[in-house]
């Protein structure tokens, strides 16, 4: 009988239906085989508490194993497993699963797993919680194939056969010397249709890159994606392999690292979730907003500085939220622009000048065609509806056009600027986020706007 390809994932309620079937033990592996962890994992939120327990006495410690490490919350699922089963799970884990899963554990369930753990597991544990949490050391896992270099083809693939039992990313092998140091690569393949009589030397990858355990994951990140290696080995000082990392490892990195930016740019120290209470929120947010409550005084003082503007000619009030908010939105654009330029470290300083310039050219362009438009429309508004002579109308509109064109290109240069100088102070140039950026170009805009308005209407055209 051919099995029908679903169009739809609908892969976790046809588990909890086989699971409900009334299968024996041995039925229900066998169908259950047809899946994937994950999908099995999507599965346990839809079963009752005695669902879930008979289906973990059904399948091996493995098997639960692999189902665990696609689960985000399983604090309620580890409850249900008992310590000795939990252990039994834990043990069959790759290093970095086990750490992640640990985190959910409570410290009295700790105190009951850690004498009946595997030693190795332990200290591959203490290992990576030894590194900082934006450290590459802190992300690594043992399921990875190490060879001697000494080894003859065969011996190779011996080798290869006898690990390949417990580890399963062995599409890259890692090769070492007789101290233990990392020495080169060999892709799986090469070894695959190599003679016996070929030198183990000849197929392997001297060259292959790799990282440094106490190396910073922002700082690591372009380089990993460019390698786009399915694996990465990672040394300690002594050029000692003390983990990998996957391409599952680099893409949660890139995904924790684009979330710490975007809040970032929303003006949070860190990122939010769910789960936060509301103290916890309000303390990543308040920095930031403290800053920008100065900056928005300072904002206002300069504003207070022109009233003698506002007295003698009101209606330029009616168009400073459209110049502050195109300011604004033009910076933001520049900002986020540069961010993503940043991310290579290896810009050249020309290059760097040259994204300014082009910035700018882009403000003025975009200025020119959006002052124009003010000029225009905001003229037949001013002569229609707020009494002024189509001359006067004109001049005022043609005011507010100018301002906004010089807004524009300067907060181009500010939303490129600013990131690049934290980035040259070694401060990650997401700090310079959307808010600040926002705030600073409100006071280029209001000092723009009123100063042109005082120098072109009221001294130069004397519009009273």
């Amino acid at each position: 009988m051919t099995k029908e390809i679903l169009k739809e994932s609908t892969f976790a309620q046809d588990i909890v239906t086989i699971i409900r079937s009334g299968y024996d033990r041995e039925q229900l592996v066998d169908r259950l085989k047809d899946y994937h962890e994950k999908d099995i994992a999507q599965s346990l939120e839809l079963l009752t508490n005695e669902e879930r327990k008979s289906l973990y006495d059904s399948l091996d410690p493995e098997w639960i194993s692999n189902i665990f490490s696609y689960i985000e919350e399983p604090e309620e699922y580890i409850q249900e497993l008992g310590i000795g089963r939990l252990a039994e799970v834990i043990n069959e884990m790759d290093s970095d699963d086990a750490v992640d899963l640990l985190e959910d554990v409570d410290e009295k369930v700790k105190n009951q797993l850690r004498p009946i753990l595997d030693e190795d597991l332990k200290a591959d544990i203490r290992l990576i919680n030894s590194y900082d949490d934006d450290e590459i050391g802190s992300l690594i896992t043992n399921n990875y194939i190490s060879i001697s270099r000494n080894l003859t083809i065969r011996q190779a693939m011996h080798e290869l056969v006898q690990q390949a039992g417990e580890k399963d990313n062995i599409s890259t092998l890692y090769v070492v010397d007789d101290e233990g140091r990392f020495c080169g690569a060999i892709d799986l393949k090469d070894l695959i249709i190599a003679r016996e009589h070929d030198e183990l030397d000849d197929i392997i990858i001297d060259s292959y890159p790799y990282l440094i355990d106490h190396e910073k994951i922002s700082e690591c990140i372009e380089d990993i994606k460019d390698y786009a290696e399915d694996s990465l080995p990672v040394l300690n000082g002594e050029k000692k392999i003390i983990g990998i990392l996957t391409a599952q490892d680099v893409i949660e990195a890139v995904d924790d690292e684009m979330g710490d930016d975007y809040a970032k740019l929303a003006g949070l120290t860190a990122e939010e979730d769910l789960k936060e209470t509301t103290f916890e929120s309000m303390k990543k947010r308040m920095p930031w907003l403290i800053i920008l409550l100065f900056l928005g005084m300072g904002v206002s003082t300069v504003v207070g500085a022109f009233e003698g503007v506002v007295a003698v000619l009101p209606i330029v009030m009616c168009f400073q939220s459209l110049i502050l908010d195109m300011a604004g939105n033009v910076g933001t654009q520049s900002l986020a622009v540069t961010i993503r330029v940043l991310m290579d470290e290896n810009l050249t300083g020309k290059e760097k000048m040259s994204l300014v310039v082009k910035e700018m050219r882009v403000g003025f362009g975009n200025g020119l065609i959006l002052g124009a438009l003010s000029l225009i429309f905001l003229g037949v508004y001013i002569g229609v509806f707020k009494g002024f002579t189509m001359g006067k109308a004109f001049m005022i509109s043609g005011c507010v056009g100018v301002s906004l064109l010089v807004a524009m290109v300067i907060s181009s240069l500010v939303g490129t600027l600013v990131p690049m100088f934290f980035h040259k102070i070694k401060v990650d140039p997401a700090v310079a986020s959307g808010p600040l950026i926002t705030t600073v170009n409100d006071l280029v805009a209001v000092i723009t706007y009123y100063g042109l308005a005082w120098l072109l209407l009221i001294q130069c055209m004397q519009i009273v």
